[in-house]
């Protein structure tokens, strides 16, 4: 116990603010950064990820150059998927799905670090459960009378993506309609002959255009 206790001192210590919004009876268990994503009007948002013994926390506080507080929570209780997903045209980042059935949150933190964050939230969860929680509904009748636990479902999956749609596609069609637009413009200049240096300039100018089109396509 004395190594549980100084732990969650040494998380809280670190958490500037964070200590005025615990609950009752709440501990923190882990803290690492990452990016929260819960698809609303914040979008998503750098903060320290915070796993308790009752939520699950992204949250921030900084007071410089203005006050600012980011604290958006998901009651371990309520969880009911938590979902491991490994991109392969993403070599930094995994990405892991928490959701309630009514609301999803995406948290992005590095590869190191996901894994343990996935067994961490999956131990926290389920040790929030009460010892059973009925699943009777009201017109099975008495014959539904077993209790259960309602456990979330874990599961891991592999994404990919096409590699035209991808991070390193788009860089290059960037990169490659700069050169492009640059090289075109030094012909211009050096021929003073806009039919030598316009097609490519008009080329590199469409590269940009589409590489812009679809990062925002798959931001979206």
């Amino acid at each position: 116990m004395p190594g549980k206790i100084h732990s969650a001192e040494k998380i809280l210590a670190g958490l500037k603010g964070f200590r005025d919004h615990l609950q009752e009876g709440e501990q923190p268990l882990l803290v690492t950064p990452a990016i929260w994503d819960a698809s609303d009007e914040h979008g998503s948002t750098a903060c320290d990820l915070v796993l308790t013994n009752q939520r699950l926390c992204g949250y921030y506080y900084v007071r410089f150059p203005r006050e600012r507080l980011f604290l958006d929570t998901l009651a371990l209780s309520a969880i009911a998927t938590v979902s491991l997903r490994k991109k392969s045209f993403d070599t930094l980042f995994h990405e892991i799905l928490v959701s309630d059935g009514q609301r999803n949150v995406y948290i992005r933190t590095s590869r190191s670090k996901s894994e343990a964050l996935y067994q961490a939230l999956r131990r926290a969860s389920e040790t929030s459960r009460p010892v059973g929680e009925s699943l009777l509904l009201p017109e099975q009748g008495e014959e539904a009378t077993q209790e259960s636990h309602h456990t979330p479902v874990y599961d891991r999956q592999e994404i990919r993506r096409p590699f035209e749609s991808s991070p390193l596609a788009i860089t290059l069609l960037f990169a490659g309609g700069m050169v492009l637009e640059i090289a075109g413009a030094f012909l211009w200049i050096a021929t003073k002959s806009s039919a030598a240096g316009l097609p490519l300039c008009f080329a590199g100018l469409l590269a940009v255009f589409f590489a812009f089109m679809v990062r925002r396509q798959e931001m979206r």
